[in-house]
C-alpha cells in the first residue's frame, strides 16, 4: 500500500478515534490541526451550515451531552483511494438524559453504527458524508417517529 493511502488512513483515524475520545480542549486543538477552515458536514442527503474546524467539534460534543462512557470502535476499513477515506464505526454509551421525547431511562446502554466517507484535501479532512442507522438509536432510547439518519 503506498505511503499517501496509509496517511488517509491515519488521518482519518485521527478524525474519528482520536476526535470522539479526546478531551475537550484538545478536541478543539486537534480538530484545528486536521480539519480545513471550509470543512463541511453532510447528513442523509442535508448540507449542514456549519463549516471549518468548529463544526466537527460542536457536533461531536452535542452528542457526547447526551452520553456517557461513550466508545466510538472502527468496525471495518478504513480504505483509501485517492483522495477518499471510508470506514463503518459503532458507538456506544450510556444515556445521559436530556433528549427531547426520549422515554428511556438514565443509564440505558446503547449502540448504533454507521458509515463515512471523507474527502482529504492538503492533509486535512475537507468533507464528510455520515450515514448512520439513527432509527435504531432513537429506538433504543424509547423516541417514537423519529428519522435522523
Amino acid at each position: 500500500m503506498s505511503s499517501a493511502a496509509e496517511q488517509a488512513k491515519d488521518l482519518y483515524r485521527s478524525f474519528l478515534l482520536d476526535l470522539w475520545h479526546a478531551s475537550p480542549r484538545r478536541r478543539a486543538s486537534l480538530a484545528e490541526r486536521i480539519v480545513a477552515d471550509d470543512f463541511a458536514i453532510r447528513r442523509g442527503g442535508q448540507h449542514d451550515p456549519a463549516h471549518g474546524p468548529a463544526a466537527i467539534v460542536d457536533t461531536i460534543e452535542r452528542s457526547l451531552a447526551l452520553f456517557d462512557d461513550v466508545r466510538v470502535t472502527l468496525d471495518q476499513g478504513p480504505v483509501a483511494e485517492g483522495d477518499l477515506v471510508a470506514a463503518r464505526w459503532t458507538f456506544s454509551g450510556s444515556f445521559r438524559g436530556g433528549l427531547p421525547g426520549a422515554s428511556a431511562p438514565v443509564g440505558t446502554r446503547v449502540a448504533f453504527s454507521g458509515m463515512d466517507l471523507v474527502r482529504l484535501a492538503d492533509g486535512k479532512v475537507a468533507e464528510y458524508w455520515v450515514s448512520s442507522d439513527a432509527d435504531h438509536l432513537m429506538a433504543q432510547l424509547g423516541v417514537e417517529g423519529e428519522s435522523n439518519a
